[in-house]
């Protein structure tokens, strides 16, 4: 386990400061050119950041005047020289131009961070949801 002050925390930090900013290229500076990402949404998997994209620039065109504030939980790190590892429940909420949460929901991350070039970036991200045994639905929310 890592501090909160740590490197990889400083990842978490810029990824919920490029979402809230809606900054495309903040955000794809987060990762690798190779990064693979199986997201949660749509795609099997992203293969490589440019494929991922176009998707990020739609997500955040399509906002409007609202805003996405990112939070984590329960992050659990663990770090070598060269690669780390993260684990967190991560809640996503929309916040309106008023500054009012309209709705959120929350999913569960593992990233696979390689320091490349004197920083940390994510070569591989894993987001999912549990679905429901009974209703078959996703569970956007922990109990």
């Amino acid at each position: 386990m890592t501090s909160p002050t740590s490197p990889i925390h400083a990842v978490l930090s810029a990824y919920t400061s490029a979402v809230y900013a809606q900054d495309v290229d903040a955000f794809m500076q987060l990762y690798t050119a190779d990064a693979r990402v199986f997201d949660t949404w749509g795609v099997w998997s992203y293969e490589g950041s440019q494929a991922r994209r176009p998707t990020i620039a739609q997500w955040f065109s399509s906002l409007g005047t609202e805003r996405v504030q990112v939070s984590f939980e329960d992050v659990q790190v663990t770090q070598g020289a060269e690669l780390a590892f993260l684990s967190a429940i991560t809640t996503f909420a929309a916040i309106s131009a008023e500054g009012e949460m309209l709705r959120s929901m929350q999913n569960r991350l593992t990233w696979a961070l390689q320091h490349l070039d004197g920083a940390w970036r994510i070569q591989h991200e894993h987001t999912s949801t549990p679905i429901g045994f009974a209703d078959q639905k996703a569970m956007f929310h922990r109990s």
